[in-house]
């Protein structure tokens, strides 16, 4: 494994419910503690990272149906939990020294900037982190959509999904002990197979511009700065 880092500028999504560890919902300082340190590790590197964070320990949308709220309505709050994991992920941060900054596509300007991809470039040329909070912006997509178009936008050299199993399995490996993982796959086969990787808007988007994904578990103590410094971790799609 080489020392220098195999990506330049990386977008790490990762979803709300990573923050609730076993706690399922809210946010959990022990969690939340050591995704920061592993971010840190990376940062040092001299990589450039942007971040779009999910919701679900917050707002899912099954609440909002649950509680008679229209999909458009449900999405918008859905929106602003991004936004308060966000908060939570740049306060822990800025802790350890490492200089963020929260950036929204809805505009609320005593809590963050808003999001534009020039400001965000900018950041990020400085060695800052950024973390593109509350979703596109728009309703109907989900925060998947929103991290591959973060990662287009911001001309990210990949797109890491953070979740809690280490890569694409041929089946749910916490309910089916025949599946099998897969190491690399392209991304056509992910839409034939209906893989539940990311949304399909999140996975064309990413194919149409070119952006590998690597799906692994950020809970495997040193995977994140394994893969960027070019280690063959979890699942790889291109």
């Amino acid at each position: 494994m080489s020392k220098k880092p195999h990506y330049k500028r990386i977008l790490l999504k990762l979803s709300g419910a990573a923050l609730a560890g076993p706690d399922k919902t809210g946010i959990n300082p022990e969690v939340i503690q050591q995704i920061a340190s592993e971010i840190k590790e990376v940062s040092e590197l001299g990589v450039e990272i942007a971040m779009v964070i999910g919701a679900g320990n917050i707002f899912r949308g099954a609440m909002a149906e649950a509680l008679g709220i229209n999909r458009s309505t449900g999405d918008f709050m859905g929106m602003l939990a991004t936004v308060m994991n966000s908060m939570a992920v740049e306060n822990t941060l800025e802790k350890m020294n490492i200089t963020t900054r929260v950036l929204t596509a809805i505009e609320m300007r005593h809590v963050a900037e808003p999001y534009t991809i020039q400001k965000s470039l900018d950041h990020l040329r400085k060695g800052r982190i950024v973390i593109a909070a509350g979703g596109t912006g728009h309703p109907y997509f989900t925060t998947d959509t929103a991290a591959s178009l973060r990662a287009v936008e911001l001309e990210a050299n990949v797109l890491l999904k953070a979740t809690r199993v280490d890569g694409v399995y041929t089946g749910d490996p916490e309910t089916d002990k025949d599946a099998e993982k897969i190491s690399e796959i392209s991304y056509i086969d992910v839409i034939k197979q209906q893989l539940r990787v990311m949304d399909l808007t999140a996975i064309s988007l990413c194919m149409d511009n070119n952006l590998p994904i690597v799906v692994f578990n950020l809970f495997e103590r040193g995977s994140l700065k394994k893969i960027v410094l070019g280690e063959k971790i979890g699942t790889k799609i291109s």
